[in-house]
């Protein structure tokens, strides 16, 4: 049963005409609300991740829950029908649920606050923001287990709450949540932040409307939605088309051993409706790489790339939502079956981003990007130090971004705009740790007409002992090149111990023990290049020789040679680009690197990891996916196949056993 909103005053709102200055005004207001909510949390915040790294995302949304300003999309639909409860002034929820709120965070590390904003008795608007803590108890220090098989071993739950009644804190409720978490100081104060930065929308809001009136303050929100939905129709019809487009991408391996796991999707146009259709996905996997992916996020995780790519003067916001349908089966990868876990799910939601590049460059390559959004690492220290104190530290690494058609992809960049570097300075200050290296990696960007951006070293020197946890992905396959672009550079992690003794690293692991003065050297992967890199202007790849972003014998990948003075040698350079040229041939749309079989092959002696192992899948999510249903049996695990005959082929061997070692166990208990 859906949330029930109590409202004093059932008045309802008259819609007017808005003259184009006011909207303005209104519009821009909004904007400065949703930036001083930013500015209250991270001024306010005390854990990293959210004072320094600005992991958050706030959000105001008009009165029927669609989001007019914010950054992540609005959730408070799904939000609603979850909830069986009512919706009155002066509460303010908590959620950390991923399956209790339909997706509307992915894991329960990020804290989610909601506040319906009331004015003279009448719902007018609500706020939210959600941010990441640092930990939220469960098995491992961080709460991200790269092992973990259910989410009731990543940490405390909480379902939606009501964390204020009547505008007063439950206090009790909030101790008791409080006291599963290791980092309890950190996490009081990132949640009052939260609290602090929604009440700060809360009193923009009322204002505006006090100063314009309230019809005019609705009425402007819903022209805000209809000129963005207006603007994303026509983005839609130009740049989509209505023959199908099929992608598909991998995350390279679960933590367990297993990968590399399939994202796959198809998009077309009916009308003026875009459809994306993720059939032929993977199963969710046994372990936590699942991504629980709203079909309102995914929508505005579209809505944002197309505006970005296309047109960047649109504002963005849920406007355009009735244009775009969202297909996820159920059962999969990206739309998991609860307790499933998802501790791992960053991996997945940054792959989204290079399927979608891949996917709506195809209808125009001249606006196809290649990839490198690809993932968001993790990086977590822990331990005691020498004063028996507890220390815990979380950080996100950035990687190569794409190269684009309008340039070169940024080096060393965030996945989102907004994020931003936890300072080597704060971190020397606050964890004991020192930072030996801090660079972009050269050579790391795949070569094109336009660059990929180059990947990050980080040197970790650990003055303590401690254990590490990573979270990183793309060690297997690469960030791939499009329109002749080549590759970005695969991630890579090692850890270099006092005796001098080098480990390299799995991309996503727990519980590494590691000692005073050990060094692990987090290097992540680069962006693909974007257009034909022998077209690239000598002059640019001499700056880049020049800059250190690429080797002198890294241009020559560019068919540019280098003089000992690191100036480029026209006549040589010339003779051998014809050379290249003629023997590459046809320059293909995308450049992988090598297929998946080809990839496992060369792993071991290119990454110095072996290769990880099929993938294999319970039965129960194998039969969901073909029409079935799930039963006792689930805990039968197959491997994937090829297909779906294959798929069935496999069900069918393996329900029998599973039924017969059921009936045994049963026969033994009564015995």
């Amino acid at each position: 049963m859906p949330a029930t909103i109590v409202e004093t005053n059932k008045d309802k709102f008259s819609l007017i005409d808005i003259d184009p200055i006011t909207l303005d005004i209104i519009e821009n207001a909004m904007m400065n609300a949703r930036h001083e909510m930013d500015a209250v949390l991270f001024r306010t915040a005390m854990s990293p991740g959210i004072r320094e790294q600005h992991d958050e995302f706030p959000m105001i949304a008009n009165l029927e829950g669609k989001m007019v300003v914010g950054q992540f999309g609005s959730f408070i639909h799904g939000f609603k029908e979850a909830y069986d409860g009512t919706i009155e002034e002066g509460d303010l929820f908590l959620t950390t649920d991923p399956y209790a709120c339909n997706g509307a965070i992915s894991h329960i590390n990020d804290w989610l606050l909601l506040r319906p904003i009331f004015k003279d008795g009448r719902l007018i608007a609500y706020a939210a923001m959600f941010g990441h803590m640092t930990d939220v108890g469960g098995k491992v220090p961080g709460s991200l287990p790269t092992d973990a098989r259910e989410i009731f071993e990543e940490g405390i739950r909480i379902p939606p709450t009501k964390i204020y009644k009547n505008d007063e804190l439950q206090t009790d409720l909030l101790e008791l949540i409080l006291h599963n978490c290791r980092m309890p100081n950190w996490n009081r104060s990132d949640f009052n932040a939260l609290v602090a930065a929604i009440r700060t929308a809360e009193k923009r809001v009322i204002e505006m409307a006090g100063r314009f009136g309230d019809d005019v303050f609705y009425s402007a929100l819903d022209e805000l939605l209809a000129r963005n939905k207006r603007a994303m129709g026509k983005l839609i019809k130009n740049t989509v088309p209505e023959k199908k487009q099929f992608f598909e991408d991998y995350i390279c391996d679960d933590g367990l051993g297993m990968g590399p796991y399939r994202i796959k999707c198809a998009m077309w146009r009916e009308k003026d409706k875009v459809i994306f259709d993720f059939e032929g996905t993977d199963p969710q996997s046994i372990s936590s790489i699942n991504f629980y992916l709203n079909e309102e996020m995914f929508k505005m995780f579209c809505g944002v790339y197309m505006i970005m790519v296309f047109d960047p003067q649109i504002m963005f916001n849920d406007g355009f939502y009735d244009l775009m349908e969202v297909k996820i089966p159920h059962g999969t990868l990206l739309k998991p079956q609860e307790p499933a876990a998802l501790s791992c799910r960053t991996h997945a939601l940054g792959r989204i981003f290079d399927v979608l590049g891949g996917l709506l460059g195809q209808g125009d390559p001249d606006f196809l990007a290649g990839a490198g959004f690809s993932d968001s690492p993790h990086f977590m220290y822990s331990g005691y130090d020498k004063n028996g104190e507890w220390y815990q530290l979380y950080s996100i690494g950035f990687g190569g971004v794409p190269g684009k058609p309008s340039g070169d992809g940024p080096d060393g960049h965030s996945l989102w705009p907004s994020f931003t570097n936890v300072p080597n300075e704060f971190l020397e200050s606050y964890f004991p740790l020192r930072i030996e290296t801090y660079e972009t990696i050269t050579d790391s960007g795949g070569a094109g007409y336009n660059r990929g951006g180059n990947g990050l070293r980080m040197g970790y020197c650990f003055l303590e002992p401690g254990t590490i946890s990573i979270h990183d992905d793309r060690w297997l396959t690469y960030p791939w090149g499009v329109n002749g672009g080549e590759p970005g550079r695969r991630s890579e992690k090692i850890l270099v111990r006092t005796d001098g003794s080098e480990e390299r690293l799995p991309s996503k692991c727990d519980r590494i023990e590691v000692g005073s003065g050990d060094i692990l050297y987090f290097n992540t992967w680069g962006g693909g290049g974007c257009g034909d890199p022998l077209k690239r202007e000598v002059e640019r790849v001499e700056f880049d020789v020049r800059a250190g972003l690429v080797s002198m014998e890294g241009a020559k990948r560019y068919g540019v040679v280098m003089n000992a003075d690191r100036r480029v040698n026209l006549k040589r350079t010339e003779t051998l680009r014809a050379r290249m040229a003629k023997k590459r041939g046809k320059v293909p749309m995308f450049d992988r690197g090598g297929d998946i079989a080809t990839l496992k092959k060369r792993c071991l002696k290119e990454t110095g990891l072996q290769p990880p192992r099929q993938p294999e899948f319970q039965t129960w999510a194998l039969k969901v996916l073909e029409g079935g249903k799930a039963e006792a049996s689930g805990s039968v695990k197959v491997k994937r196949s090829a297909g779906k005959k294959a798929g069935k082929k496999a069900v069918k061997k393996a329900a029998p056993k599973a039924k017969a070692k059921a009936k045994a166990k049963a026969t033994k208990k009564t015995a």
